[in-house]
Parts: C-alpha cells; sequence; structure tokens
C-alpha cells in the first residue's frame, strides 16, 4: 500500500476531538465522529446518537491512552453493546504535539500527534478494516435538497422534525446528515418518512 492511499472503514469512527479526526481523516476514508473530549459526559444526545450508530454494524472507538482517553472509552462502552463496539488502541508514546504548549499530563502523545503509520498499523491489527459501501446507494445532499430537508423555506423545521423521529441530535447539519442516514435507512425508508412530515414527497429519484 502506498503511503498516500488511504485505508477504507465502513463502521463510524469515534474520536475525542477535531484533531485527532483531522489526523485520521488524512489517511481514512471514513465517517468521523468526536465526543468533545469530555463533554460526551454531560451530553445524552450524542451518546444516543452513538448508540443508534452501532445498531447495525457497530463502532469503532480510538481515544488518546491516557486516563482520560480510557474514561471516554469506558463511558461509550457502557451505552453501546459489547458486540457492536470495536476498539483500536495506540501505543503509549513519550512527547508533545506541535501545537501544545506543554506535554499532556501522562507526557505521551495523543491521537493527533501519533505518526500515521502507526495508526494505519492500529487499524490493521484491530481488525476493522472494511470496504466501504455495499448494495445500498447512499443518501446524498441532493436528496435532502429534493425532499424538501434542505435548501427551502421551511427545510430547518423539516429536518428537525426527521431528526426527533429518528432520535438524532437536533444539531446534526446537513454535511454530515447524508452519512448518518446512509446508515439508518435507504432512500426509500427516508422518502416514506419525509412524506409522513408534511405531506406526499417529490418525485421519485431517477
Amino acid at each position: 500500500m502506498s503511503g498516500g492511499e488511504k485505508l477504507r472503514i465502513s463502521r463510524p469512527i469515534v474520536v475525542e476531538g477535531r484533531y485527532d479526526k483531522a489526523r485520521l481523516a488524512s489517511f481514512l476514508e471514513a465517517d468521523i465522529f468526536t465526543t468533545d473530549g469530555f463533554g460526551i459526559f454531560r451530553d445524552r444526545e450524542k451518546l444516543s446518537f452513538f448508540r443508534r450508530l452501532a445498531q447495525k454494524d457497530g463502532i469503532i472507538v480510538l481515544t488518546d491512552s491516557d486516563r482520560a482517553g480510557f474514561q471516554i472509552r469506558a463511558h461509550i462502552a457502557g451505552a453501546v453493546p459489547p458486540d457492536k463496539i470495536f476498539h483500536v488502541y495506540i501505543p503509549e508514546i513519550l512527547g508533545k504535539e506541535p501545537r501544545k504548549h506543554a506535554p499532556s499530563a501522562a507526557g505521551t502523545l495523543g491521537v493527533e500527534g501519533v505518526p500515521i503509520e502507526i495508526l494505519r498499523r492500529a487499524f490493521r491489527e484491530a481488525g476493522v478494516l472494511e470496504e466501504k459501501g455495499g448494495d445500498r446507494a447512499p443518501i446524498t445532499k441532493a436528496d435532502l435538497y429534493r425532499l424538501g430537508l434542505s435548501g427551502g423555506e421551511n427545510s430547518a423545521e423539516k429536518r428537525r422534525m426527521l431528526l426527533r423521529q429518528l432520535s438524532l441530535p437536533g444539531g446534526l447539519g446537513t454535511n454530515a446528515l447524508p452519512a448518518v442516514l446512509s446508515r439508518l435507512l435507504s432512500l426509500e425508508e427516508l422518502e416514506m418518512l419525509v412524506s409522513h412530515l408534511s405531506g406526499p414527497s417529490d418525485e421519485p429519484r431517477k
């Protein structure tokens, strides 16, 4: 595998923060979500969201290998069935990320600072590398627009109604929504749900 080729992972990945997400996105083709650090302990809606994401094929959890990281990992594991959570671990490497003024309390690198080749190996060793996609066509931003979930006068309210019905976070934006919906529904199921929100949906997808 060449250094620039991205690994493809079908299951959603949960990391602690946006810098961790950016690090993984540099070499992975996957849907990556953040806990906002310890924010996950206060955000029941997000924890419920992770539980929903895990229902079909499970989720992958990757946190820093320090005390805080293991606490976050354990909190998520307590909300997701054991057979629906896949753990990826990074080794303890002494060091400090360039953007930080001081090392972490543990003195080790977090996910954002671990060399990419070590992260690649961690995913391989965890056995979570799978081809993305499948028989079902993904839901796209164009589908959201066609169904009145974006770009229209009442789109925001319609979207909020849909998110409530699916028990998804109300703040889920249109950039992330297609990937999330694609994991939970087929396009036909989405069209049916939308039709019950505010009358018949637009013409069928061609």
